[in-house]
């Protein structure tokens, strides 16, 4: 997670690559769009391992997320 950064002064304060202003949401969706990993690279000048770090922030987002289910209205 050192490789992401929210600071409200950059973006918004959504979640980025560190040193850059590469939004995590921007990285996942050109995943999800099919874009290869040397693509997004080149793309958005990042490496690699700040993809990954962009999934394991996603992942633990997603793990941490509490579901509460509503009852049905008859």
């Amino acid at each position: 997670m050192q490789r992401i950064v929210i600071d409200e002064n950059i973006r918004h304060g959504k979640p980025v690559i560190k040193g850059t202003r590469v939004p995590i949401d921007i990285i996942l969706g050109s995943l999800a769009g099919g874009m290869s990993y040397q693509e997004i690279c080149e793309d958005y000048e990042i490496t690699e391992d700040d993809i990954k770090a962009a999934i394991e922030y996603a992942t633990k987002l997603v793990a941490d997320e509490e579901v509460h289910l509503l009852e049905a209205v008859s």
